[in-house]
């Protein structure tokens, strides 16, 4: 017997749809890259990504062609995505944090055929461009006004380029399982790989990201989303935001802590999200001026684990609820989110940050699991390690162009490369990258746990763990740490700082004062590049 139910497809143009209906006169704040702040709405924004559709559509592209945007969170960003979604084409990301010849042979990859940009990125672009074998035309996201001067063929103004259609265009309608986003990879282990999303996926996902035990949020919240659009649907927010109605402030390029405290105060937003270095940025900025966060109700932090000195801090100054969250680009991205169950609820102090440390569970629409080398489940008592396992309707089921099919099984699931336990409340926790962790005497070493360690010491601005070769025990954890401004603290101070908190075995055998520690274009700590950068270094016990 078959239900009676309408077919109504998941589309993501019936967002923008709802949103305009819904909660039409609801503010989208941008700081523009020209520099004024720029105010419109949801209605208005429906009506600009329908003249995207339609000029898209003039211009000959069609169905399934990839169009790529290089640009920071803005109004014209957003509705670029619904006008390239609305005509049945797929937005494509791009990373500007990537090296120019990466983003080139991404572009190729994903055989892009035209490209939005932000005017801070045309000097990236006249590189990019002469390589990119199928890109016919660059869109710039400004007026003729400020269009800057260029060499490159067919370039045009956005908003010349939009006043030539009149927005009398109906939204292409596709199957709900067609590609509606493109991004990639950070490629940090060989060549990028592309994850193709389907209207389908993003519609659940953006469905998952506001529940209450995920993000959490209503048309009630002012949402500034500082994760970027091209870090992975902006972690669901260009999509979850317009579906609720909440106000969106969309921060621009300016990510430093005044800019970024700016926004969060004038415009008084009551939810946030991104990766710690940004927060720490902001925390900076606090405690050199001493102003406080009034408005603020939460923040989601993740793209790396979260210094637990963080979360105690956002808490206890500031009265900031942190939700520590885990996902990838292959999972649209949300895999975890560390809200609170009735059992945890009573815990306080240092029990509570025990928990909000574990990178959260998961929601309805993710199923993991955690297994060992021979691929049997490990037990969720909060202890076991294992190769960490997803699958759900907004997980990849393999990458554009087939690339890594051995990180996909017959049954489904996607092994993450992350190690992780699960305690029995279903809290994951993740330990380490696959790759990262540290081997000692036969034993794991989770340099994540260290780093969080370390990153409590007053005087430690950053830190990262790495493992260095010994002659005993294989290998041992090396301790690298960028000191706070003004700060001078010794290899002896850090160490006995982190007796007591860690195994004792666990303790790193030295550690080392950089300037600057690398990251990759999402942010994260490049091990790799540390592991180079200290090969031939030796530990003082070998």
């Amino acid at each position: 017997m078959q239900g009676l139910m309408q077919q109504w497809p998941l589309l993501c143009h019936k967002i923008i749809d709802h949103a305009a209906h819904q909660h039409g006169d609801r503010e989208i704040v941008s700081r523009s890259v020209e520099g004024p702040i720029v105010r419109t709405t949801y209605r208005e924004a429906r009506e600009r990504s329908l003249k995207v559709s339609q000029r898209l559509s003039r211009d000959g592209y069609k169905r399934g062609d990839r169009i790529g945007t290089l640009a920071w969170n803005t109004a014209r960003h957003l509705e670029s995505w619904y006008g390239i979604m609305g005509m049945g084409g797929v937005y494509h990301t791009l990373n500007p944090r990537l090296f120019p010849d990466q983003i080139a042979w991404i572009m190729n990859h994903a055989e892009d055929r035209c490209l939005f940009v932000d005017l801070t990125f045309m000097p990236l672009v006249e590189k990019i461009a002469p390589l990119v074998r199928s890109l016919e035309k660059v869109i710039v996201f400004t007026d003729a006004a400020h269009m800057p001067q260029t060499a490159l063929p067919n370039v045009v103004a956005y908003e010349e380029w939009l006043a030539e259609a009149d927005g009398d265009f109906t939204w292409v309608e596709t199957d709900e399982n067609e590609a509606c986003g493109m991004c990639y990879t950070s490629g940090t282990t060989g060549d990028p790989k592309g994850v193709v999303y389907s209207h389908r996926s993003n519609v659940l996902h953006a469905m998952m990201a506001c529940m209450p035990d995920a993000m959490g949020i209503s048309s009630r919240d002012v949402i500034l989303p500082v994760v970027p659009m091209f870090h992975a649907n902006a972690w669901g927010l260009a999509q979850s935001a317009p579906m609720i109605g909440a106000k969106m402030v969309m921060p621009g390029g300016k990510m430093d802590g005044a800019s970024i405290y700016e926004m969060l105060d004038t415009e008084k937003v009551t939810f946030t999200a991104a990766v710690p270095t940004v927060w720490l940025m902001l925390l900076q900025y606090l405690e050199e001026t001493g102003k406080k966060l009034p408005y603020l109700k939460k923040v989601v932090i993740g793209g790396s684990a979260c210094p637990r000195a963080m979360t105690e801090k956002f808490q206890k100054n500031y009265d900031v609820d942190v939700i520590h969250a885990w996902g990838m680009t292959e999972m649209s991205p949300l895999g975890s989110l560390g809200t609170i169950k009735p059992e945890y609820a009573n815990l306080e102090g240092d029990a509570l940050l025990d928990v909000k440390e574990k990178q959260g569970h998961a929601p309805f629409g993710v199923e993991m699991k955690v297994t060992d080398d021979e691929n049997r489940d490990q037990p969720w008592d909060g202890k076991t390690f294992g190769r960490l396992k997803v699958r759900g309707p907004a997980v990849a089921s393999s990458y554009y162009g087939g690339a890594g099919a051995e990180q996909f099984d017959a049954e489904g699931w996607f092994d993450t490369g992350d190690v992780a336990h699960i305690d029995p409340l279903g809290y994951m926790q993740i330990t380490d990258r696959a790759k990262d962790v540290i081997k000692s005497g036969g034993e794991w070493i989770s340099t994540i746990d260290l780093e969080n360690l370390a990153v409590g010491h007053p005087d430690v601005a950053e830190a990262a763990v790495i493992g260095v070769a010994h002659p005993k025990w294989d290998e041992r954890p090396l301790l690298v740490v960028v000191k706070k401004p003004g700060k001078e603290p010794t290899r002896e101070a850090i160490l006995d700082y982190m007796k007591g908190r860690c195994a004792k075995w666990w303790l790193p055998d030295d550690v080392v004062f950089v300037a600057e520690i690398p990251h990759t274009a999402t942010g994260k700590i490049q091990k790799t590049t540390l592991r180079e950068q200290f090969r031939d270094y030796r530990l003082p016990a070998a």
